[in-house]
């Protein structure tokens, strides 16, 4: 999961619940001091949330942009209903369709979209479905982290164990279990500060779990569908951004995915799976050179 390196709101920005016509969605807002250049919506991936991208927010706003990070229908403070249906990755689409709509409610310009991991899968269903009926409703699409089909098959490995488990366990047995796993791995990573872990926990005990086995079905089984994503892009600019390594889909494939595009590509150095949270100063900068 995305561990996000800090958690106090910068001063442009504030929580927020955005409402749409599929219900309402915690968001976090950050607003430019200056001239507004564009608008951005950021949708995060499996077990995240908002906070992903919290680091984010004050480059960007630096930079002229108006940021709306969500929580997933199922994830943190949003909730959601005990409906597998609402977890499909259709659903899902429909969620961010309905964002972008309350975003251009707010008499701003189409936003740009970004995805980070299974966020760009939901992000690419709802570019998908929106091509039948006309021009883009993006000003751009951006897919962090992701790829073009199912995650790699030790990454799948271990969802399957999640979703073994989902239907026995409750969600503070499986933090648990996950702690220990972690901590006997021999894992020499730095530790996050104990609040940004009690966060992790909380966030953690917060996901429906019916959001999540549906979600990490998808994960494990989800189909390429990158022909079908160029051709509704044609007329839509996209950026293919990555760290230097990634667990879940390997960085080669994610530069496959890009050349199949015709997308830019951007490998943002000494950053793994989450260059948001990991390298947001670079990571701000080439979205912000992308969007411009």
């Amino acid at each position: 999961m995305s561990t996000p390196p800090f958690l106090t709101l910068p001063r442009c920005a504030r929580a927020l619940r955005l409402s749409t016509a599929r219900g309402a969605f915690a968001a976090l807002r950050a607003e430019p001091d200056g001239p507004v250049r564009g608008s951005a919506l950021l949708v995060p991936g499996f077990t995240g949330s908002k906070e992903d991208f919290i680091a984010l927010l004050e480059p960007l706003a630096a930079a002229g942009y108006r940021v709306t990070a969500v929580d997933q229908r199922g994830q943190y403070e949003t909730g959601g209903p005990d409906d597998p249906a609402a977890y499909a990755v259709e659903a899902l689409g429909a969620d961010v369709r309905a964002l972008t709509e309350a975003l251009a409610a707010d008499g701003g310009p189409p936003p740009h979209l970004l995805g980070h991991s299974f966020g760009g899968q939901v992000a690419r269903e709802a570019v998908l479905a929106a091509a039948a009926d006309g021009p883009p409703s993006w000003r751009s699409l951006t897919l962090m982290s992701t790829g073009p089909g199912a995650i790699d098959p030790a990454e799948a490995a271990r969802t399957k164990l999640l979703l073994d488990v989902l239907p026995v366990m409750s969600l503070e047995e499986i933090w648990q279990v996950m702690r220990q796993l972690e901590e006997g791995s021999g894992d020499r990573r730095q530790r996050p500060e104990p609040a940004v872990e009690e966060f992790l926990h909380r966030r953690w005990l917060a996901n429906v779990p019916l959001a999540l086995t549906v979600t990490g079905g998808h994960l494990v089984t989800a189909p390429d569908r990158v022909t079908e994503l160029a051709a509704a892009t044609a007329e839509l600019p996209v950026l293919v951004l990555s760290g230097v390594r990634d667990y879940a889909w390997p960085v080669p494939e994610q530069t496959r995915m890009a050349e199949r595009l015709g997308a830019r590509r951007v490998v943002v150095e000494d950053a793994g799976h989450s260059p948001n949270a990991e390298r947001p100063a670079a990571t701000a900068e080439a979205l912000a050179a992308f969007w411009a």
